[in-house]
């Protein structure tokens, strides 16, 4: 399957892109098996685990949630307020 990934704030520092496409295998994947493949190609990004926000056709989902073909996936920072 394959998931178009946007990059959000200081995350497209870390990982140099605005977006990506990222192809999976058709099934079973999860966001945290796409947050693995992702923290691979981009190292840095890993640091940010535990913080990342991400979002799944413009709606939060957790890690657990199993992704579709076609899907546009969101990778945020945290979200702050001011």
């Amino acid at each position: 399957m394959t998931l178009r990934i946007l990059f959000f704030s200081v995350l497209r520092d870390v990982t140099g892109e605005e977006e990506i496409e990222e192809t999976l295998p058709e099934t079973g994947c999860r966001v945290s098996d796409l947050l693995e493949r992702l923290y691979g190609k981009y190292p840095g990004l890993k640091e940010w685990d535990g913080k990342i926000l991400v979002a799944a056709e413009q709606s939060y989902v957790d890690r657990n949630t199993e992704l579709s073909e076609g899907q546009e996936i969101a990778i945020m920072p945290p979200v702050q307020g001011g």
